[in-house]
């Protein structure tokens, strides 16, 4: 493929735990390792919207040294936040917690914005991508039986897009689909094949 060709003297490390993001990494062609280092994901108050996720990513990246496997490594990390009404909503803690997040986004149009990083010993490029995701109103079985049959707590805004509230609720997406998957593919593509 393309991009795996291009990028074919690098070891590129995916630093993400996600199922999602490794399953669309690879539906680029790439062939790549997960290596995920923990990190506290916290930001300061000030900052709103993408510029969450963008820091988060990066804060993430800071956790690898490029030096510690070589000239010729690339690594890619991202983070994912659901904005909504001037509030993020992130990873549910608990079913109470994931319940009233679906409850908020019901009948309503959030923001999801994905920033991603990217880092080799000579730079660092972060970017980000935002989409508008409208879910019609939703009913408390409908959430609880989500929330009970797939378990969406590894997911920010308690919900996964390719699930099955997202093939009975989701009215109308502006943006892209992936990025509220967790990975924006196209813009990620597009920056991998500058470097």
């Amino acid at each position: 493929m393309i991009l795996n060709q291009k990028l074919k003297d690098y070891r590129i490390i995916l630093a993400s735990a996600s199922p999602r993001r490794k399953e669309l990494l690879a539906g680029l062609g790439l062939t790549f390792d997960v290596i995920v280092r923990e990190v506290e994901e916290t930001c300061p108050d000030s900052l709103i919207r993408e510029e969450i996720p963008v820091f988060l990513s990066q804060l993430k990246a800071s956790a690898f040294t490029a030096e510690e496997f070589g000239a010729k490594t690339l690594i890619i990390t991202a983070d994912t936040i659901v904005w909504l009404n001037n509030t993020m909503l992130n990873k549910p803690k608990n079913r109470e917690d994931a319940v009233k997040m679906l409850s908020q986004i019901s009948g309503q149009t959030h923001e999801v914005f994905t920033g991603v990083c990217i880092k080799t010993n000579q730079q660092q490029l972060t970017f980000f991508a935002e989409s508008k995701v409208k879910f019609r109103q939703l009913t408390l079985e409908e959430i609880e039986w989500y929330i009970d049959t797939c378990q969406p707590f590894d997911k920010a805004g308690a919900y996964g897009i390719q699930e099955w509230v997202g093939y009975i609720g989701i009215e109308h997406i502006e943006g892209s689909f992936y990025n509220v998957m967790g990975l924006p593919t196209q813009m990620l593509y597009k920056e991998l094949m500058k470097i």
